[in-house]
């Protein structure tokens, strides 16, 4: 589960490479300040999606709730990209989600995912 994770954060990081390229380049957009705005959400998003497989691997419990709202944010861009007629594309989203989804409450992630944290130190 924290390898699908790490992957979507790599093709997020690519994604906002090509977008940050783009716009570096200079390709028409709308408004600048909109598409460095979009670039920093990509980044962070990233950076959050990193964050979560790295803390699932290890077997944080709180990481299971994000991982899950990180897929269903995936969902609902994968969606209308499939029924846009960009098949390939969304299915590249849909395919990982649902797995991840579905691997999310499994036994044995729900068995890893138990560490609440280490106790605070006694006086």
């Amino acid at each position: 589960m924290a390898a699908i994770a790490g992957a979507e954060a790599t093709a997020l990081l690519a994604a906002a490479g090509w977008y940050a390229y783009e716009l570096l380049s200079g390709s028409p957009v709308l408004s600048f300040w909109g598409a460095v705005f979009t670039l920093g959400l990509l980044l962070a998003f990233s950076a959050w999606l990193y964050a979560v497989a790295v803390f699932l691997y290890r077997g944080y419990r709180w990481t299971r709730a994000a991982a899950l709202v990180a897929q269903l944010f995936v969902l609902t861009i994968g969606m209308p990209t499939l029924t846009s007629g960009l098949v390939l594309a969304g299915l590249a989203m849909l395919v990982p989600a649902v797995i991840a989804i579905v691997l999310l409450f499994t036994n044995k992630v729900v068995s890893h995912a138990s560490r609440t944290g280490s106790a605070p130190p006694t006086l």
